[in-house]
């Protein structure tokens, strides 16, 4: 998926309608900037509003991805191509979303780790020393819940039962045994209780 070919694109089918930027972005309910931000190619419609985006430019969302008009021939074929696209950048955003867990978690660690080591070695006095405790905990649990916040958003896990892919609930991650990138948990398809291991995409 080209995003500067889909914004010119946009730019194209906008004209052809007759729409400026503000018209178009009024209809839309959102501000000229996001249009304009689309047809320069430095984002894409997001999901909620192009089904709205395509109807009031009579195009489909195959063709507003591909950038330019399909008879049936090609239509099929550029079907395909879009969805590995979409696929390979879902797998893409979560390994990168799964990076920032990582250091979340383990500047998190470290950081509760220094100041606890520090409050224990320190000649300094007990109200100073509880302090450093606190912080330490409270580093702490902030990254863990950050980290598991983005564990419940990147990729997904599958079933040792039914192989089925899932995305859990923060309850469950946050409650799970785990062993690196597996989990115990309850599967929300076959309701059984397993070392679900995580995947990237589904």
């Amino acid at each position: 998926m080209n995003q500067e070919k889909s914004g010119k694109f946009i730019a194209l089918c906008r004209r052809e309608k007759g729409f400026t930027q503000m018209q178009l972005a009024e209809m839309l309910h959102i501000t000229d900037r996001a249009v304009s931000k689309w047809e320069t190619g430095k984002s894409m419609p997001d999901t909620s509003i192009m089904l709205d985006l395509c109807r009031i430019l009579d195009i489909s969302v195959n063709e507003l991805l591909s950038g330019e008009r399909l008879n049936m021939n090609k239509y099929n074929e550029k079907a395909e191509e879009n969805l590995l696209d979409i696929v390979m950048q879902e797998e893409k955003s979560n390994k990168k979303l799964f990076f920032y867990e990582n250091v979340i978690g383990f500047m998190g660690l470290i950081s509760f780790l220094i100041m606890i080591f520090t409050a224990i070695f320190m000649r300094e006095s007990l109200f100073f020393k509880i302090f450093l405790f606190v912080s330490g905990f409270v580093i702490l649990i902030t990254g863990v819940v950050f980290a598991l916040k983005i564990e419940t958003e990147a990729g997904y896990y599958e079933c040792a039962n039914c192989h089925y892919r899932y995305v859990p609930k923060y309850k469950s991650v946050f409650f799970a045994m785990h062993l690196g990138t597996t989990r115990y948990m309850k599967c929300p398809e076959c309701k059984k209780r397993s070392w679900n291991k995580k995947y990237m995409k589904k």
